[in-house]
């Protein structure tokens, strides 16, 4: 590769027919290459797809108990539960307060703490139970599988 002031780099693009291309604009001096402009663009975006299709993507499932959930009604959600993180998905579990249920906030807590627990094989928890005007949230990401 030889290098050339930019002048005489345009005159060769011309001569050949092609498009003179930025590559490296930070440079010193700036980097250009001599071929088509179409080209280069559809290369770019074939190399960002291939980029974009290799990054995980983050699946957040989410779980809504109430502070007074019946056992029943607890296990089919741990069920649930039990699937999004086999899945691989970040599991949202929240307790919601409706009007004067927020007296119970105890008891919300201990239901997530509890889901916690009979989760800790699948998942591990990411953030603690937190209250947050009317919701109690909690993390769990999935365990990683060999």
């Amino acid at each position: 590769m030889d290098v050339y002031p930019i002048k005489k780099a345009l005159d060769i693009a011309e001569e050949l027919g092609l498009d003179l291309v930025e590559i490296s604009p930070n440079a010193n001096p700036p980097v250009v290459k001599a071929m088509e402009y179409k080209k280069f663009l559809y290369e770019q975006k074939k190399r960002e797809k291939i980029i974009k299709s290799k990054a995980t993507k983050v699946v957040v499932k989410e779980i809504r108990f109430g502070p007074n959930t019946d056992d029943h009604d607890y296990e089919f959600k741990k069920n649930h539960a039990q699937k999004f993180l086999e899945e691989g998905a970040k599991l949202k579990a929240y307790v919601f307060f409706k009007g004067r249920s927020i007296v119970f906030k105890d008891k919300g807590e201990i239901l997530l703490l509890r889901l916690a627990q009979d989760l800790e094989e699948f998942g591990k928890v990411e953030q603690m139970p937190k209250l947050e005007g009317k919701r109690m949230t909690m993390f769990m990401a999935p365990k990683k599988t060999k």
